[in-house]
């Protein structure tokens, strides 16, 4: 499956727009992460950008959200490593991250929220105006961005990366694609 069949697929089920600038976030930073490690961009990219393709039909139901998006992804014919990590982003299914692109998106995905979060309190509200070190001093407040989960973005350091550095790779994926995502 190429970006642009799986963003048709992702609109049909996905109708939220700030759902869908998430799931462009997550893909930029998938993608710079892929390029980062050396590995499949196309692939990586295609895990952040689908990882919530079920997320409006399993909001009320967390223990069914990434099952059935992976079903999902399962009968569209998509590559069984994005299957499987898309699968693995929850945490309620106890499914081991085994792999670089299961590490990374159970990572990529809380960061792309707090990365969103701290432009947002910004008077400029631009990407453009946030630094890595902006961010990092972000994460250490509890009360910020309450919703990114702080354990699961430190799950970088099992990919090898330091909080500064994942955050560095992170903010600049989604500031490359700011006009996309309105910031």
């Amino acid at each position: 499956m190429d970006r642009e069949q799986a963003l048709t697929e992702l609109k049909a089920r996905v109708f939220n727009k700030n759902l869908l600038k998430h799931s462009y976030a997550v893909e930029a930073i998938m993608k710079a992460l892929a390029v980062y490690f050396d590995e499949d961009v196309e692939l990586w990219g295609l895990s952040g950008l689908l990882h919530d393709i079920d997320y409006e039909k399993t909001a009320d139901q967390p223990e069914k959200h990434s099952a059935v998006g992976a079903e999902i992804l399962e009968s569209l014919g998509v590559d069984d490593s994005v299957v499987y990590a898309v699968k693995a982003h929850n945490s309620i299914h106890g499914i081991e991250r085994k792999r670089k692109i299961d590490k990374a998106l159970f990572a990529a995905d809380p960061i792309s929220g707090l990365i969103t979060a701290a432009a947002l309190i910004l008077p400029s509200k631009k990407l453009s105006d946030v630094s890595t070190e902006f961010v990092v001093k972000r994460f250490s407040e509890k009360g910020f961005a309450r919703g990114a989960n702080r354990e699961n973005i430190m799950e970088c350091d099992k990919l090898g990366l330091s909080l500064e550095k994942f955050i560095e790779i992170s903010l600049e994926a989604m500031k490359g694609i700011s006009e996309e995502l309105g910031l």
